[in-house]
């Protein structure tokens, strides 16, 4: 295998890497409103580099969150268009004392507690490099897979005169991370407009299954996020003088959240489980087969001392093809350093379902919200709010497309692909296959413990590299 647009993708690896350490500086958090001008910087800095690897019609699109980029290269007579999917946006990085290395450049934006963290401090450089992986928020998640499009367009640009082997639009969004609503929208509004118009959509937001490992993912699960907000009392009370006889929303939520789930894993929400479609016997099998040590799992990527679930299920039953119910977080009440006796007036509990094929999230929207206020305590008023929520998919792999890119990276690593599924959830995978009628490629090079929205996340660079080199190939096999 060899080719002009590869020779130049090796030859210009160290750049690429530093022009990735550039985009993993800018602190691009979606949730936080202290970084919207962040988000803004990092979707110009994408926007540049698309207009100036050879793409047109470059787009910063406003929309009511944050920026969409927009890009197309249409000048390949009769070849197929990608419609090209990544995302800018990472997720807050806290806590903040538990990284080895600063999650962006801004150590004053971002300054780490705790005397061992200060001090390793004054040997950060960054974004860090160690162990051959590159150490940063958004690393994997999706800065440096959406780089590794770019990365590997230009490379096409360069090696091809200025054309690229097939055609290309790009899509790329700033809210992922917290619903995806803006892209959601751009996409309904265009689809009959021909402005969208392709053959299938090029996703690089998954992970292989395992290192060296080439991995299409073929489903994702649904995801259905919602905050239950409780209201006692009209202020925070006294505890002595009030407790009591003052309801405590607190207690209220932990009663709420003891009942959704039994000690097993199983949900206890009537109804909840009506619609679940199992996996294929084929699609089982595969998994008995894939490389998978469970205690390995238990001691590298969750650390914990047992593993937790429905029983009769196998982990990657669970995780990819099972959905679940989990608590993010319960903020509410006195939670400084110190004591304070205080009933509060209102808590709130962070509550998400993992959904899977042939649930529908609004119909379990329906049946958590009757749930969960037939089981509240009295002298409390529940409000509930959705964040986000969207269907889960499974792609079909039976095209010209995904053998393509089975192909490409047989190529790049040697070795025969294995198709999986993500517990994870990408929402406009489901849309594009809905609105778009087309399928979705998902060539992610993350790995499993890549400590995707949690404290030192990386990416593997050779991952990098060789996600660079199969888009190449992928495009270039599908021009051919």
């Amino acid at each position: 295998m060899s080719s002009a647009a590869v020779s130049y993708a090796r030859e210009n690896q160290k750049r690429f890497l530093d022009e990735l350490k550039d985009l993993l500086r800018i602190p691009s958090v979606s949730t936080a409103e202290e970084h919207k001008d962040d988000i803004r910087k990092a979707a110009e800095m994408v926007a540049n580099d698309l207009k100036r690897i050879g793409f047109e019609h470059v787009e910063t699109i406003s929309t009511q969150g944050h920026p969409l980029v927009y890009a197309d290269w249409l000048h390949a007579s009769g070849k197929p268009t990608a419609l090209c999917y990544a995302h800018y946006d990472v997720q807050p990085a806290e806590p903040l004392d538990e990284w080895k290395s600063p999650p962006f450049v801004d150590k004053d934006a971002y300054p780490l507690k705790g005397e061992e963290a200060q001090a390793a401090s004054k040997n950060w450089t960054e974004p860090s490099e160690r162990n051959n992986n590159i150490y940063a928020r958004g690393a994997v998640d999706d800065k440096g897979q959406l780089w590794m499009q770019l990365k590997a367009f230009e490379s096409l640009f360069k090696g091809g005169n200025g054309k690229l082997p097939i055609n290309g639009r790009v899509l790329i969004e700033g809210e992922e991370e917290v619903g995806g609503e803006s892209i959601e929208e751009f996409v309904k509004k265009n689809a009959a407009s021909g402005k969208l118009k392709a053959d299938f959509a090029l996703v690089t937001d998954t992970e292989l299954f395992a290192p060296d490992l080439p991995t299409l993912c073929v489903g994702l699960r649904g995801l259905l996020y919602t905050e239950i907000q409780a209201q006692g009392a009209k202020s925070d009370l006294h505890s002595g003088v009030y407790g009591g006889a003052a309801p405590n929303p607190l207690f209220a939520l932990v009663e709420i959240i003891s009942k959704l789930k039994d000690a097993d894993g199983k949900i206890l929400i009537p109804g909840f489980y009506d619609d679940v479609q199992k996996p294929t016997d084929d699609e089982l099998k595969a998994w008995e087969h894939l490389p998978f040590n469970e205690e390995d799992y238990r001691k590298a990527e969750v650390g914990s001392s047992v593993l937790t679930g429905e029983p009769g299920y196998s982990v990657l039953y669970r995780t990819w093809a099972r959905p679940t119910l989990e608590v993010h977080g319960i903020p509410g009440g006195f939670v400084a350093p110190g004591a304070k006796t205080v009933i509060p007036a209102r808590a709130s509990a962070k509550v998400s379902m993992r959904l899977v094929p042939k649930q529908d999230p609004d119909d379990i929207l329906k049946k958590y919200t009757e749930f969960v206020k037939k089981v509240t305590p009295k002298g409390i008023q529940i409000n509930i709010k959705v964040h986000s929520k969207g269907p889960a998919c499974v792609v079909n792999t039976d095209n010209k497309f995904a053998r393509a890119s089975v192909e490409a990276m047989h190529e790049i690593f040697g070795k025969d692909t294995v198709y999986i599924r993500s517990g994870g959830s990408i929402p406009i995978v489901t849309q594009f296959e809905e609105d778009l009628k087309i399928p979705s490629i998902m060539m992610g090079m993350g790995l499993p413990d890549d400590n995707l929205h949690a404290p030192n996340e990386k990416f593997h660079i050779p991952n990098f590299y060789r996600g660079i080199e199969s888009i190449i190939r992928f495009f270039q096999i599908l021009g051919q």
